[in-house]
């Protein structure tokens, strides 16, 4: 890439170069910059890395920024190894790119041994585990087939964007060889934090600032010397109760996910929420990794003495990342809500369809919200098999905003809806329909709101997206 000096950067903060009463710093310094890139993509996971292959695909120069080492996200660096349901019990839903990356790894014998493809082609509500090393290895070789260049263990620090004029410039990245401030024409917000929109000065909302509360998080787990031949009830119903009056658990959680089937011998844990965690919050983020490798143990014990099976585990690892159901999103050209949601609605300018149920985990461990999620998972936020509600384009685009799109768990809705769509089926969904949407914007000459969705629509469909409307429509649809 083209590589230039530029004079100065002054947005930065954290250096005594400059030092002002009230105690901030300013940074004063010159920087490499780098040009020539069609898109920069901020985040590796599921959304991310979705739009970076699918952008390269379709020929644009594509640079992929990913903090941790590995693209997936909550699916790798997170260990939440279970792609959540993909179709509706009649039919696939999640088509395009995560349809063929779960499809390849199976191919590659990457998923929980003894599932069938019907898991993710046909069944309704149901789960499908993978090996994480597997989901790894599979998108290192997607993103190096579709030319996407991955800069592991980077992050976007600032932006260089015009917020009266809804375009972004360029961003600041930083990693082991310093500061970079890379010029490119579109960019994509994958972070789930809408840490890129945040920085460009798009209207946001955060969760415990706009929401009363926040949903909890939860650091999963890999454990090993599981037994699955053993028969056993769901530990929720079955072993939980049991254990929480025997006072085993440090916090009386009554919900537990429970543990899947990765391997021969070996089981992922979603289990044990860290409530009140505020993901915007390095403070919260530090205390929540401590007292989640805590209760790691203590369900480790839990397993071994009460679970079937399970006398003989090993905890193998917690994960380098929180699982974090909530914190910001982009305040965006439409606002999915849960009216939509529960009409079943059809948009012209949908760019996926879905059905998981509303999954708003308990806001605390009183009986009351575990009776408010049974409720949620049963009735009020649950829909039939057959059915599905549509994901619009709008929603990926900060309102008033050209050259930015946001994908994942940033993408624009409430919060009940923002319970169903922020998982990796849907996220992947969302990061392939940015992507390609970059790429047409580039093309067109036309800024985000303005493109043409039949088209859009068109060509996600070519590239095996499970898009049913029959009525479409060249403009994207408006609250």
């Amino acid at each position: 890439m083209k590589s230039t000096p530029v004079p100065s950067l002054q947005s930065l903060v954290g250096s005594k170069t400059h030092g002002y009463t009230d105690g901030s710093y300013r940074l004063d310094r010159t920087i490499r910059a780098e040009s020539g890139y069609d898109l920069v993509v901020a985040g590796g996971g599921p959304a991310g890395a979705a739009a970076a292959i699918c952008a390269g695909r379709l020929g644009a120069k594509v640079l992929l920024v990913e903090s941790t080492g590995c693209l997936g996200g909550m699916g790798s660096s997170g260990l939440v190894t279970a792609f959540d349901p993909m179709a509706n019990g009649e039919q696939t839903l999640v088509g395009g790119f995560m349809l063929e990356l779960v499809e390849a790894m199976y191919a590659r014998g990457f998923m929980s041994p003894g599932i069938d493809p019907d898991r993710w082609r046909k069944k309704f509500h149901c789960w499908s585990p993978f090996k994480v090393e597997g989901l790894k290895l599979m998108l290192d070789e997607f993103a190096l087939g579709a030319g996407v260049e991955v800069r592991f263990f980077t992050r976007v620090i600032d932006a260089d964007a015009d917020a009266g004029n809804g375009r972004v410039n360029g961003v600041v990245l930083t990693n082991v060889e310093g500061y970079t401030y890379v010029k490119a024409r579109t960019f994509i917000d994958a972070t789930g934090d809408a840490i890129l929109a945040d920085l460009c000065g798009v209207a946001c909302r955060e969760a415990g600032r706009d929401t009363p509360r926040i949903m909890p998080s939860t650091l999963p787990s890999l454990f090993t010397g599981v037994d699955w031949s053993v028969p056993r009830d769901y530990e929720e119903n079955a072993y939980l109760p049991r254990a929480l009056e025997d006072g085993h658990f440090t916090q009386y959680d009554r919900h537990l996910p429970g543990m899947s089937k990765v391997g021969h011998q070996v089981g992922y844990l979603n289990g044990g929420h860290l409530f009140n965690l505020n993901a915007l919050r390095c403070r919260d983020l530090s205390d929540g990794v401590i007292w989640g490798r805590k209760l790691a143990l203590e369900y480790m014990e839990f397993y071994r003495k009460y679970v079937p099976g399970c006398a003989s585990i090993e905890h193998v690892t917690t994960a380098s990342l929180l699982g974090i159901r909530e914190s910001r999103r982009i305040v965006g050209e439409y606002e999915l809500n849960i009216h939509d949601y529960l009409a079943r609605r059809e948009f012209p300018d949908q760019i996926g369809v879905f059905n998981k149920f509303v999954d708003i985990h308990p806001y605390d461990c009183s009986r009351e919200e575990y009776e408010r999620l049974c409720r949620e998972i049963r009735h009020t936020g649950r829909l039939n098999p057959g059915e599905w509600f549509g994901i619009p384009y709008g929603i990926l685009v900060p309102k008033g905003w050209k050259n930015l799109w946001v994908a994942g768990r940033c993408a624009s809705s409430d919060v009940q809806v923002h319970g169903s769509i922020r998982v990796q089926p849907a996220a992947s969904m969302m990061g392939q329909a940015a992507g390609t949407a970059a790429v047409q914007s580039l093309r067109s000459g036309r800024p985000a709101a303005e493109i043409d969705t039949e088209e859009l629509v068109n060509t996600l469909r070519a590239r095996g997206a499970t898009l049913p409307q029959q009525n479409l429509s060249r403009t994207r649809t408006t609250q």
